[in-house]
This record gives structure tokens, C-alpha cells and sequence, in this order.
């Protein structure tokens, strides 16, 4: 039983860590994740802004009343924000115009004053989050900038908390961990403590395209060619931050705005873990290198925040459709089905008489119909066999399981519309998607509307 906690600060930390399954059915070892929505503020950042906090306290740097100034992405915002309520501060959080309404909201909520500014400005010109943040801080009496970027408490937390956390989760036998960086201070700070445990640890970082982190790490140049506006939030920099020690980390993979949103969405589906964005990156990163792994290892993937961030952005279909990330091989069983999933599924039984069917496709205007028996699917019948057996035999006494077919393939939720336009097209008239509350059906109408 859980112990009541003095106030929501102490509840930070000591998250779960998730086996994946379905996703990870074809990689040669476990892969578990470690769960950062967990925490209060609902990301990892939650560790380390208590972290600079408590040291800027510790200091004499922040003094009662003052005033906490940070540019985030949003979450460590929302870390700071819980340790100013609980602790009487005023917060002002400056972000990229890229992040989410829906951080913004928060931050709001949670009684932060926040600056949006743009996202497309190099970091040193006067309206760019960073620089904004300086001048508030310098403007303001009584008020401290952590600058989670330079701000070494920030991997000094991860050293301290989650690197500690994960090695006796699974017990010493972790053999790789996997992030996305952005601060680099979940990273380092994990890292670091790993290595010390076992060297042979790897640590392997996720970059996006348009960040600097990858090249730099292969080469010790920073490219300012590298940088251009992605849309991912919460990793990459333009920056090199104090908090990433390179020497740590093993590899950087980098993976696309794209394939980063897919997965994100990927794992909601297959795994039930409703994440934010970078985390999905962090997944799929390590998918495009599985190759490395071998089946002895054991592999932990972070991650970062809620989904709950992103209604409005991965989690939405027409925001996914105007930036291309959704087309129709994207599309899976579920978004087939959404719209009359609710409905129940027509089926008739295999001892009613072929009259019965015929008229319920009169009635509901379709062409085929599974067919039950005793609850078990059992056969099909279409249109094309009803109208062959009245030809055939006039007297109207055929029984539907004298001429049905053969019972419908049947697909989960995350078959891609491919696989199933494939399955259809080989033969079958329909396909049925097994669900939560039963069976829905997929014809091939469905299929060419979704494919046009």
C-alpha cells in the first residue's frame, strides 16, 4: 500500500517499467519501457526541474517569492510549475511556437505566464525562446533561470533517480538503453550510472532530422548546415547543451517527423501506451537499428511524456493528413471500421431459410453476410450465391447453409489496409476485424473508398 504523500512533489520518480509485446514481435530480445508519465506532471522532466529547483534553493539563488523563468517545450514547464505551486513561486515559461496547444493550456492552467515565440529564428536573435527567457530574467528582480540545457542538475537528477531505478527494475540485466535527447539530461545522467554498473552497457540516443546531435557525435563538427524546422518536439537541438556528454552515448540514430508520428500512434494501438511524440521516436529509432541486438540482450526504450499533449497534433487524423503523414498505406483495420464500429455486426444463421438473407441485404443495401452458428463464425453468403441458387432452384426452399461460403478472414485492429485490399482482392469478398466488442466487417466498397 502506498504511503500519503506531504503534497504532490513526493509522488515524483519510481515509475513503472512495461514489457512491449505486440510491437516488438520481431526483435530477437525483450524490450521494456520505462513509463515517465507516470509522474505527477506527467514527463520525465518532472525529476529535474524539482532537482534545479531544490539546488537553486539550496544556494541562496532562489529566494521566497521569486520568480522561476524557463524556455521548455513544455514539460519541463509543467515540472516547474508543480514545484512553484507547492513551493509559492511565480513561473513564466517562454516556447517555441511549434509545441502543442494543448502544453500551452497547461502551462496556463497550472499558472504559468507564458511567451510563445517563433520557432524559425537562430537561437541568439532577440525573439527566439531562449534569448526572451534572458531578457525576462534580467528584466525581473528576485527571479532565477535553471536553463535546463546548461543546467547540469538536470542530468544530475536522471544520475540520481531514474539510471538507479532502471538498474533494479531489471534486475542488472539491462543491456541497452534507448532515448530521445534533447537537453541530454536524461541520457547522461542515465547513462553515466549504468556505465558505472556494467560498461558494456550501451547507450544509444535518438536524433531527428534537423538537429545537430548525430553529425556532431560522428564527427565533433557542429553543422549548422544539420539544422532546419522539424516538427518533432521534445528532442533535437540547434544547440549543443552542456548537459549532453557525448562520451557516454554510443550512437545516435535519426528518425523522421513521419515515422516518429506513426509510431506514436503505433504503440497506442498495439500496446495501450498513450505517449507523446518524442516517444514514439524513441521507438521507432530503435526499430531501424534492431539489427544490433541480438537475442541475449535486454533492452530499455524511455519514455518521456503523456499523449495527452498531442490530441491536437499526432492524435489527430486531419492534422496527420495535411502534413502527408497519413495516406492510405497508413491506414489500418480501425480506421476502416470507426465509423460504424458501434453498430452491430449483420449476420444471419446458417439454418435460416436463403429468403431471410436476401432480404436483409434489401433492407441494409449490402452484398454480403457472415454467417453464425451457435455464436461461431461459420460461413458467408453474398449476392452472387443467392442469385445462382433462385436461378437454380426456383422453389425458394434453400436454407442458407445449403450454398454459404466460407467464413470471412478475420484481421485485428492494426492490419494495414494493404494486407486486407490484398486478402479481398486474392478472393474473399470481406474481411472481419476482431475487436474488444466483437467482429465488424470490411467489404470491398469500404476498401476502394478508403484506397481513392
Amino acid at each position: 500500500m502506498r504511503p500519503i504523500y506531504d503534497n504532490i512533489l513526493q509522488t515524483i520518480g519510481d515509475t513503472p517499467m512495461i514489457k512491449l509485446n505486440k510491437i516488438v514481435e520481431d526483435f530477437p530480445c525483450p524490450v521494456y519501457a520505462k513509463v515517465e508519465y507516470f509522474n505527477p506532471g506527467h514527463s520525465v522532466k518532472d525529476r529535474m526541474a524539482l532537482k534545479m529547483v531544490e539546488d537553486a534553493e539550496a544556494r541562496g539563488e532562489l529566494k521566497p517569492g521569486g520568480t522561476i523563468i524557463e524556455c521548455t517545450s513544455g514539460n519541463t514547464g509543467m515540472g516547474l510549475a508543480l514545484a512553484a505551486i507547492v513551493k509559492g513561486y511565480k513561473l513564466i515559461c517562454t516556447l517555441s511556437d511549434k509545441q502543442s496547444k494543448e502544453k500551452i493550456d497547461i502551462l496556463r492552467a497550472m499558472g504559468a505566464e507564458v511567451y510563445v515565440c517563433p520557432t524559425n529564428v537562430a537561437p541568439d536573435h532577440p525573439e527566439s525562446y531562449y534569448s526572451v527567457a534572458t531578457r525576462l530574467n534580467n528584466e525581473i528582480p528576485n527571479s532565477f533561470y535553471p536553463f535546463q540545457y546548461d543546467n547540469l542538475n538536470n542530468r544530475l537528477a536522471h544520475y540520481e533517480s531514474t539510471g538507479p531505478e532502471i538498474w533494479e527494475q531489471t534486475k542488472g540485466k539491462v543491456t541497452h538503453f534507448v532515448v530521445g535527447v534533447g537537453t541530454g539530461g536524461t541520457i547522461s545522467g542515465v547513462g553515466k550510472y549504468l556505465k558505472e554498473q556494467n560498461p558494456a552497457i550501451k547507450i544509444w540516443g535518438i536524433d531527428t532530422y534537423g538537429s545537430v546531435f548525430k553529425k556532431y557525435h560522428e564527427t565533433k563538427e557542429f553543422d549548422e548546415k544539420e539544422i532546419y524546422s522539424y516538427i518533432t518536439e521534445g528532442i533535437g537541438e540547434d544547440i549543443l547543451p552542456k548537459n549532453v556528454d557525448f562520451d557516454v552515448i554510443d550512437f545516435f540514430e535519426k528518425v523522421t517527423d513521419k515515422d516518429g508520428a506513426l509510431a506514436t500512434r503505433e504503440l497506442a494501438i498495439k500496446e495501450g501506451l498513450f505517449i507523446g511524440y518524442s516517444c514514439g521516436s524513441a521507438f521507432q529509432g530503435l526499430r531501424q537499428i534492431k539489427d544490433k541486438l541480438t537475442k541475449d540482450d535486454v533492452v530499455v526504450v524511455l519514455f518521456h511524456d503523456h499523449g495527452s499533449r498531442y490530441i491536437g497534433k499526432v492524435y489527430n487524423d486531419d492534422w496527420m493528413h495535411d502534413r502527408g503523414f497519413l495516406s492510405r498505406g497508413n491506414k489500418v483495420a480501425k480506421d476502416l471500421i470507426d465509423g460504424h464500429s458501434h453498430l452491430p455486426l449483420l449476420t444471419v444463421t446458417d439454418t435460416e431459410p436463403l429468403s431471410n438473407a436476401a432480404l436483409l441485404m434489401k433492407l441494409h443495401d449490402i452484398t454480403q453476410i457472415p454467417v453464425m452458428q451457435n455464436g461461431t463464425l461459420v460461413g458467408s453468403i453474398d449476392d452472387h450465391r443467392i442469385l445462382s441458387s433462385l436461378v437454380d432452384n426456383p422453389s425458394n426452399s434453400t436454407l442458407v447453409g445449403d450454398i454459404m461460403g466460407a467464413p470471412y478472414p478475420i484481421v485485428d485492429l492494426t492490419a494495414s489496409i494493404d494486407d486486407i485490399a490484398k486478402i479481398v482482392k486474392d478472393g474473399h469478398r470481406a474481411v472481419l476485424v476482431k475487436f474488444d466488442e466483437g467482429h465488424q466487417i470490411i467489404t470491398k466498397q469500404d476498401i476502394i473508398t478508403a484506397l481513392s
